[in-house]
């Protein structure tokens, strides 16, 4: 539900002027927390305090509260902060068969926002409607590419008016339904073959609803500064935000230079554009094994893909293709590329391309390992994976990653989804972000003060999104919270062991109700559909 800014501020400052010392009868509420260190999400020192929850929110701050709760929760200096919230997953693909979300409760997450990269639900109505039995609160952006497909399929063509209407009016009922935004995923197909105009006119629908601009932008490497110049070409035409998702840059080659592009958001941002980056500290990515080929070969569905690639003069054009992208990112071979999900054979999940190619007997060439690749792209289009498997990429250098989180306006994400643990070898940015920024970049490195990483993860990403009643430990909003001890923080995920959860928050509520106990999933299901529409700005 959202609220008003202004009814949530005087809703405090009411509260506060009566917190502590009234001789009124004790205030009856469902949970108290006492003697918290406060961290309030606004990037402010910690003060201590007592937090009063009744009926899902914030009821009353202060100390030595005059409250009567069901029940008490002592903190013991502890630090008390807002629940964080991730706003670029793609939980909504797993949010139906694992509605509890373990992996991102146990790490302090209480909200998710969905359907980035393009992907999502044409029918968010539909889909909000079958959620059930949640544990976390979620949120969805609709997809461009999910409503381009439905419209014109895979192919390669600007639409017609007919189309461009038909596209127009699902994004208008997704964003009836409740949607946050509009993404993209402009380097994956068919998105990859939409121009400028097509996303702005979409865009503008997105727009009217108070909708955010959240993109995956064409091109990370050698085109990043002109990718980024298109997504805020897309929200100063459509008049919107711009969110541009897991910020980086890609490639050896271009390693050292995200500085420059920095520099080019902040002057969009001087020109009146509300630009805004999220990221995740990690310095490895993951996507599917299709990347490696150029765009126009991934075209279609599995069928077009194997045609292609079964073509020997077309082969030859893509294996050339491939070869001078390899060689634009600054890579020998393939031996940055490992694979997290192959179905057609598991025992391949962890290894990478140039072990693989090994493992089959060819010798260490790159011409064998994209030999490799294509046999995987066609045995794992087969087993109805169009783009052949899940992967993990070191496309990043932690220098970029230290650098990117230095920046004030750059939000923590995960780009994680809602994991089955034991399977697979997926990336440990599902298990362990919000952890990993605590333990490694706040306290081991001091990269980061604890205040300014929580505001990264909690008012930053509400402020952008518009969940005007969360984000914040303050009177009147939500009682999403998390309760830990910065010292036992830990992520425990890596790339070669990643199922393993995140240590250290004690206690996570979600709506009020604790979802983490003592650093235990409880059994309780209080998370719900947090739906956009507001045209209110923080």
């Amino acid at each position: 539900m959202r609220v008003s800014w202004t009814r949530v501020c005087m809703a405090g400052i009411l509260l506060l002027l009566s917190r502590g010392g009234s001789e009124a009868p004790a205030q009856t509420v469902d949970l108290v927390v006492r003697e918290a260190r406060v961290i309030d999400g606004t990037g402010s020192p910690w003060f201590v305090s007592d937090v009063a929850v009744g009926d899902g929110r914030i009821v009353a701050m202060g100390t030595d509260l005059n409250v009567e709760a069901t029940r008490t929760i002592h903190a013991a200096g502890r630090i008390l902060a807002p629940g964080f919230i991730d706003v670029h997953t793609h939980a909504d693909r797993g949010i139906q068969a694992r509605p509890r979300a373990d992996n991102f409760l146990l790490d302090g997450v209480t909200t998710v926002v969905g359907g980035n990269c393009g992907g999502s639900k044409t029918d968010i109505g539909e889909w909000s409607r079958g959620l059930a039995d949640l544990g976390i609160n979620i949120a969805t952006l609709v997809g461009h590419n999910s409503v381009r497909r439905q419209v014109m399929g895979e192919e390669d063509r600007p639409p017609t008016g007919a189309e461009l209407e038909q596209m127009q009016a699902l994004v208008e009922k997704a964003m009836k339904d409740g949607a946050v935004g509009l993404s993209t995923g402009l380097l994956y197909v068919p998105g990859a073959f939409a121009d400028t105009d097509e996303v702005i006119s979409l865009a503008r629908v997105a727009a009217r609803y108070g909708g955010v601009y959240a993109s995956h932008i064409r091109e990370q490497g050698a085109e990043l500064h002109e990718s980024i110049n298109e997504a805020v070409e897309v929200g100063r035409a459509a008049r919107m935000p711009v969110q541009i998702s897991h910020f980086k840059v890609k490639g050896r080659t271009r390693w050292g230079t995200i500085g420059r592009a920095i520099d080019l958001i902040e002057s969009h941002r001087s020109s009146g554009v509300d630009v805004m980056v999220d990221v995740y500290p990690y310095e490895r990515a993951s996507t599917n094994l299709g990347v490696n080929l150029p765009r126009w070969a991934v075209a279609g569905g599995a069928q077009d893909i194997a045609a292609r690639i079964e073509d020997p003069a077309t082969r030859q054009r893509i294996v050339d293709e491939m070869k001078n992208m390899l060689e634009g990112q600054g890579y020998d071979d393939y031996s940055f590329a490992t694979v997290a999900q192959y179905e057609p054979n598991p025992a391949w999940n962890g290894k990478t391309i140039s072990g693989i190619n090994v493992m089959g007997g060819r010798e260490p060439t790159v011409d064998n390992e994209i030999a490799t690749i294509l046999e995987m792209m066609l045995e794992g289009g087969a087993a109805g994976r169009g783009n052949g498997a899940s992967m993990v990429y070191h496309y990043m250098s932690l220098e970029d990653v230290d650098t990117i989180l230095r920046y004030p306006n750059a939000m923590v994400a995960s780009d994680g989804g809602v994991v089955e643990f034991g399977r697979g070898q997926p990336h440990p940015r599902s298990y362990g972000t919000n952890a990993r920024v605590l333990a490694d970049f706040v306290r081991a490195r001091g990269l980061l003060t604890l205040e300014e990483a929580i505001r990264r993860m909690t008012s930053l990403p509400a402020r952008t999104f518009g969940f005007l009643d969360r984000g914040l430990v303050r009177p009147g909003f939500v009682a999403d919270l998390v309760l830990f001890d910065p010292a036992r923080v830990d992520d425990r995920a890596t790339f070669n062991d990643p199922h393993q959860y995140s240590e250290g928050f004690d206690y996570v509520l979600v709506n009020g109700v604790p979802v983490v106990a003592k650093g235990e999933l409880t059994d309780e299901r209080p998370g719900e559909f947090v739906p956009g529409g507001s045209k209110e700005a923080w």
